[in-house]
């Protein structure tokens, strides 16, 4: 089972890690939720109640991989608009993105720290096996998914992987390019991603 999910019985996936892999895994995640972090509270936001309700920002992230992971909703890299389409195509995300946002991030940051707690709790049992077996519910399932996602969308910006181009090239980077470690992350959290879909399937 090592390297991908199975899917369980009763529903949810299971998947073997070694301490190695659990510990790679721990780190992307805490990054992925640092990355995504809080966001931008408006001046003067102190109150949890206030920021529950306050409205998000109105532009895209200036971080590229940022960016990558909250993208406009209704403005295409590579549409072909005119200058008034384009314009009411900008505003029409700017309003999408102010309402969106926060939640969205707020998601994506849950996503990730579950992925976290599951790691810890699993490097900190007292399993007899090794690797050990990491088993998820499917709700549990479907965050890691969606942090597995985020974490391919985010390395994959830094290695300036695009839609068009899956990456395979980079495959071919001697040990000694410092993207090396990275590269492999991305197309392991690939294998991963895959097999979980996978598993997850009726």
């Amino acid at each position: 089972m090592s390297g991908r999910f199975e899917p369980l019985p009763g529903g949810g996936a299971a998947l073997a890690l070694d301490e190695v892999e659990i510990s790679i895994l721990r780190s992307l995640a805490v990054q992925l939720a640092e990355l995504i972090g809080p966001g931008d509270q408006p001046e003067g936001t102190t109150d949890p109640l206030d920021a529950l309700f306050a409205e998000g920002p109105s532009k895209p992230p200036a971080d590229p991989a940022l960016a990558r992971l909250f993208p406009d909703a209704y403005v295409a890299p590579d549409a072909e608009l005119g200058a008034e389409e384009e314009k009411e195509a900008h505003a029409a995300s700017a309003e999408f993105r102010r309402f969106t946002e926060n939640d969205l991030r707020a998601r994506k940051r849950d996503d990730a720290l579950a992925m976290v707690r599951d790691l810890d709790a699993l490097s900190s049992a007292e399993v007899s096996q090794v690797p050990a077996v990491l088993e998820l519910e499917p709700e549990r399932s479907r965050q890691w998914l969606g942090a597995l996602n985020d974490l391919r969308l985010a390395i994959g910006t830094r290695l300036e992987v695009t839609d068009e181009d899956d990456g395979g090239e980079l495959l071919g980077l001697p040990d000694s390019d410092p993207r090396k470690p990275m590269v492999m992350a991305y197309f392991w959290l690939g294998g991963l991603q895959e097999t979980l879909i996978e598993s997850l399937m009726p």
